[in-house]
């Protein structure tokens, strides 16, 4: 895949990134009009949608503790990274394993911008400038090469990445890669939208699949097939804002106790061991 710049050049404001109306869901400032267009239709026609944002991004944060205080495991490779947010993947790691490094993997410009940023403040860190969908390149990176030892266990994240990945593409595929890559004892945290066969989720796959020719949402089994010759750990693949709740979240993040709303059930998430 050819290289990419970093200098933002090639950042289109006239046309939508997944990244950036993921961005404004969720808060941020790193966003244009044309993405806060699309996002206003899931804040207004959808409303409550934006709580599948949210509980995905608490999941995400809560799987890298656990893995960064319990696994043992000291380096992270973050598939479709997405811009940074209050919590990335290498700040949570650091706090409780300062000797974390992690890859951070996207194509989109923006995403790419901020990397240069953190790269400049933070030498564990990387930024990968390689499609999801071409593993090999990312895995032969030079500079994934630098600060990842494929001798010793990674954990591979997924998060909200393959349901951007059509059927034909071969999702399932990526995550094989992966994990024929990795060692034992590697770590898989994935989290999807989930079907929940209802209006909602009819409605929000087609704005998705309207504005970028993708966004699948799948069903439990779907989703636990894409960590197939992994062992899945508790509690399974559950809502995200089920999946291992913090009794300090806050009612965005944590599910224990309360009732979930309908978008919360739309996202899924799970952790995976390899053996």
């Amino acid at each position: 895949m050819a290289a990419m710049t970093y200098d933002g050049s090639s950042i289109d404001p006239t046309k939508p990134s997944i990244a950036r109306v993921y961005d404004y869901l969720l808060g941020g400032k790193d966003n244009y009009a044309v993405d806060r267009e699309i996002g206003d239709v899931f804040k207004r026609d959808l409303p409550g949608s934006v709580a599948i944002a949210f509980a995905n991004r608490a999941a995400l944060t809560r799987a890298v503790r656990e893995i960064a205080k319990n696994t043992g495991i000291r380096q992270f490779i973050d598939l479709g990274s997405g811009l940074p947010t209050a919590d990335n993947v290498h700040q949570v790691a650091q706090r409780h394993a300062p000797d974390s490094r992690v890859v951070y993997v996207d194509i989109d410009q923006q995403v790419l911008v901020h990397g240069r940023a953190l790269l400049e403040n933070n030498d564990r860190t990387r930024v990968v400038a390689v499609d999801v969908r071409h593993p090999e390149g990312i895995r032969t990176h030079p500079d994934t090469l630098d600060i990842i030892d494929f001798d010793q266990p990674v954990a591979v994240i997924l998060s909200a990445i393959l349901h951007h990945v059509n059927d034909d593409e071969d999702p399932a595929g990526i995550v094989r890669y992966w994990r024929d890559q990795v060692p034992s004892g590697s770590h898989f945290f994935l989290s999807h939208f989930r079907s929940g066969n209802n209006p909602e989720t009819v409605e929000a796959e087609k704005v998705l699949q309207k504005t970028f020719g993708r966004g699948r949402w799948r069903t439990d089994a779907e989703i636990a097939s894409l960590l197939d010759g992994l062992e899945i750990l508790d509690p399974g693949i559950v809502p995200a804002s089920l999946w291992r709740p913090d009794e300090n979240d806050n009612p965005w993040n944590s599910g224990e106790g309360r009732e979930l709303t309908v978008w919360e059930h739309l996202i899924a998430a799970g952790l995976a061991r390899k053996a």
